[in-house]
């Protein structure tokens, strides 16, 4: 499987597992969900690089986890990023035939969608070696 595949899956995994976002979220998703109540988190397509050598191949992956809600403030939406976070620390090492040799919380960034409505875009760098 590629990289960019078995990342994704380590991904939906990793936050639908979490104690913290399952009881707060309306659902995790692969990608926007045709209907959805917020909250909810959506995995995005990701950037991949070459991060190989001569011998194995290899990726630096720049994957985007969205969160979507509707309330008054975004002070859950804070706290909800810092749960997605924490998810992502919790991902397996070693996902179906490749190794994760990092992975760091790149940036997140706040959109105020409409009145009520607002989204955290929360990015992150992981690099893997097939192995």
């Amino acid at each position: 499987m590629s990289a960019e595949s078995v990342l994704h899956a380590a991904l939906v995994t990793a936050l639908r597992d979490a104690d913290a976002l399952r009881s707060a979220l309306n659902g995790v998703f692969d990608g926007p969900p045709v209907q959805a109540t917020p909250p909810f988190a959506e995995v995005q397509p990701m950037l991949a690089i070459d991060w190989g050598m001569k011998d194995r191949a290899g990726r630096e992956l720049r994957p985007a986890v969205i969160v979507r809600d509707a309330a008054e403030t975004p002070a859950r939406l804070h706290a909800l990023a810092d749960a997605v976070v924490a998810a992502v620390a919790t991902m397996p090492r070693d996902p179906d035939g490749w190794r994760v040799a990092s992975s760091v919380f790149v940036r997140s960034r706040m959109l105020r969608e409409a009145p009520g409505r607002w989204a955290m875009a929360i990015e992150f760098r992981v690099r893997m070696m097939e192995g």
